[in-house]
């Protein structure tokens, strides 16, 4: 079967998208690289010929359903954070590039890709100063005993410290006291809670359930 040399131009266009999207996510070190990428772009485009080639639309509409699960499988949640959101975003425009290909809009689809890797690397800057003045985290904080003097002690110590605060959850645990904060302020101040929290006699140990953004 003869390969007609748009759907080679096509398919290299694509692979070339999905590589320049999966660099910039093995880079930092996200769930969905370079191989995953590449092929996510390419089998968007494939079934987007497909679709030409059959008149039948209904292949592009289920690529977007299909993608959705990729995307929801590198999304994790616990009960504070949310994380792999935007590697679940690069995988939607991956594929929407793919399809962008697949109807032959080559310029269309270089420029969307490079949109994204700018968007990720430039914005990604931006959110980092953005984290420094305004940095935030979860501590899990388990006290040496029951006593809920000891948490009006480390409250005070983060106002003095102009640090923001929330409790999200109080317990106890083996007659200890144990709560949940989230914490937000300043990244140099809230570095500086960590030195506190490991030298106060009062508390037991404490833990990060989610430190970043």
């Amino acid at each position: 079967m003869e390969i007609a040399s748009a759907d080679l131009i096509k398919i290299g266009i694509s692979v070339a998208c999905g590589a320049l999207l999966g660099f910039e996510r093995e880079y930092r070190n996200k769930s969905a690289g370079f191989r995953t990428l590449i092929l996510i772009t390419l089998g968007s485009t494939v079934f987007t010929m497909i679709s030409e080639q059959m008149g039948d639309d209904r292949i592009i509409a289920n690529i977007i359903t299909g993608i959705g699960f990729i995307g929801a499988g590198v999304i994790f949640k616990d009960n504070y954070s949310v994380t792999g959101l935007t590697t679940a975003a690069v995988i939607w425009m991956a594929a929407a590039i793919g399809v962008v290909v697949g109807v032959s809009d080559i310029d269309l689809s270089l420029v969307l890709a490079v949109a994204v890797v700018f968007i990720l690397s430039v914005f990604h800057g931006f959110e980092n100063l953005l984290d420094w003045v305004h940095h935030r985290k979860t501590l899990v904080v388990t006290f040496t005993d029951n006593n809920l003097d000891s948490l009006k002690t480390l409250e005070k110590h983060l106002k003095k410290s102009k640090l923001h605060f929330v409790c999200k959850e109080i317990g106890k645990s083996d007659h200890r006291l144990r709560v949940t904060l989230l914490v937000f302020g300043r990244k140099n101040r809230i570095k500086n809670l960590d030195t506190y929290l490991l030298t106060s006699p009062f508390i037991e140990n404490f833990n990060l359930a989610h430190s970043s953004r």
